[in-house]
């Protein structure tokens, strides 16, 4: 029940470095907890990679768009908050060289190299790697749909042990939690509730438009996309596995996109597994961590006015009351 009281606000983000990143359309704000305890916010217009492009408004190519322009974004966001626990370091002749031959735009340089980078070691990890590992069993399974399955299997499974993997590193978990701190924010304000600490902390930190959701429908819309696959040449499924990314990121994205407005019985039971896995990506934050995300919340999106026309004047739910429903503890999300 409590779900029906739920309104969809378009803000979402991401976990940086000991801080939160708010993105609410073309505006994005960067929360960072210094060293020395203060909050450092960077408020940026985000123009993307193809600024007032019709192509954004396209139904399934707009989530290829948007994918690309997460991981630049979120790449650049983590150098923002990297910056604040770098040691201060003298030029080097590598530095020199790579802003002589950008123009001065070194960091963009480099920052879009390493987003390039990531994307092709993803591809080779949860895409070839899998139909590799799964070939190795073609002599004992005859059956092409057998094996698909079977390859989405092994694709699933190392994606876990991946989580499961970096789950054990100390920065990781910190981030996680700030992941968690982000999630709960969005839900504490589309649950109607005042974004105060208290409020934010009683709220759930899984959300059904999270990150993680969406990977891992791509994990699945890929499965059944492979089973269209039909030729016994290896290099060429392989190459038409690479070719078929861009339909299932945009697939997906029309998915998670659907997911993150309506509650019925079936975006419940194709969010569920998503919603699952982001127990792992997600922890629970401290208040100081909540205290970043609100930060970057406020700076970027006036949630007052938000409580004001979504749920009326004096709807909203103070530090004193309850939390509606289950406590906040349901996975309905943020």
């Amino acid at each position: 029940m409590a779900e029906k009281n739920r309104c969809y606000s378009g803000i979402g983000g991401q976990a940086v470095l000991e801080g939160i990143m708010m993105k609410n359309g073309e505006k994005y704000a960067v929360a960072v907890r210094r060293p020395d305890g203060q909050i450092a916010v960077d408020l940026q217009e985000s123009g993307g990679i193809l600024p007032g492009s019709v192509l954004k408004r396209i139904p399934f190519v707009r989530g290829v768009i948007n994918f690309v322009e997460s991981l630049v974004l979120g790449m650049k966001c983590l150098n923002y908050s990297a910056s604040f626990y770098e040691e201060e370091e003298e030029e080097t002749k590598a530095d020199k060289a790579l802003d002589k031959i950008s123009g001065g735009n070194g960091e963009k340089l480099l920052t879009g190299l390493v987003t390039a980078v990531s994307v092709v070691l993803a591809v080779g990890i949860f895409v070839v790697l899998p139909y590799f590992l799964a070939a190795l069993l073609r002599g004992y399974v005859r059956n092409n749909s057998l094996m698909t399955i079977l390859e989405g299997a092994l694709r699933i499974g190392i994606f876990l042990i991946y989580l499961a993997g970096i789950s054990a590193m100390k920065d990781i978990r910190r981030l996680y939690q700030y992941h968690g701190a982000e999630h709960k924010c969005i839900n504490c304000i589309e649950r109607g509730r005042e974004l105060t600490v208290r409020n934010v902390m009683r709220s759930s930190r899984l959300h059904k438009r999270c990150g993680t959701s969406f990977i891992f429908f791509v994990l699945i819309v890929s499965i059944v996309l492979f089973f269209f696959i039909r030729t016994e040449n290896p290099f060429l499924r392989v190459v038409y596995r690479l070719l078929l990314m861009p339909v299932v990121a945009g697939i997906s994205y029309e998915i998670i996109r659907l997911a993150g407005r309506s509650n019925n019985i079936l975006v419940r039971i194709i969010s569920a597994p998503g919603m699952l896995v982001q127990r792992m990506t997600t922890r629970e934050p401290d208040e100081s961590m909540v205290e970043v995300a609100i930060k970057a919340v406020e700076t970027v999106f006036d949630w007052r006015e938000y409580l004001r026309e979504q749920f009326g004047t004096g709807t909203a739910q103070t530090d004193g009351e309850a939390p509606s429903g289950d406590g906040g503890k349901s996975a309905g999300g943020v």
